[in-house]
């Protein structure tokens, strides 16, 4: 999954309280990119989920993908509450991860 090290949970949005993704990766800006480019058919091309709006990393993949289950598993509105903690005017970080 990762060669660095470092493991990454993601949320992606359609826009401001549109559909969310949650998702788990050791390439963020890879990933980001497959989803945004639409690379592989499924759940983010079918519902235009190419904004990324929240990530945090990990230094394991156990401890990654178990907070990725854990956030699947949360309430819409617990979703949205974590994005706006951090990231109040949903913007998209994906161009962050290079600067």
């Amino acid at each position: 999954m990762s060669t660095s090290g470092r493991f990454f949970v993601y949320i992606l949005a359609s826009r401001k309280y549109g559909t969310l993704y949650t998702g788990v990766t050791g390439d963020l800006p890879v990933r980001i990119y497959i989803h945004r480019e639409d690379l592989i058919p499924g759940f983010s091309s079918r519902y235009h989920v190419h904004k990324l709006v929240y990530f945090e990393q990990h230094d394991d993949p156990y401890n990654a993908i178990t907070r990725e289950k854990q956030i699947k598993k949360w309430l819409r509105a617990w979703k949205i509450e974590l994005i706006e903690k951090d990231n109040p005017h949903w913007d998209d970080l994906y161009d962050g991860l290079f600067g």
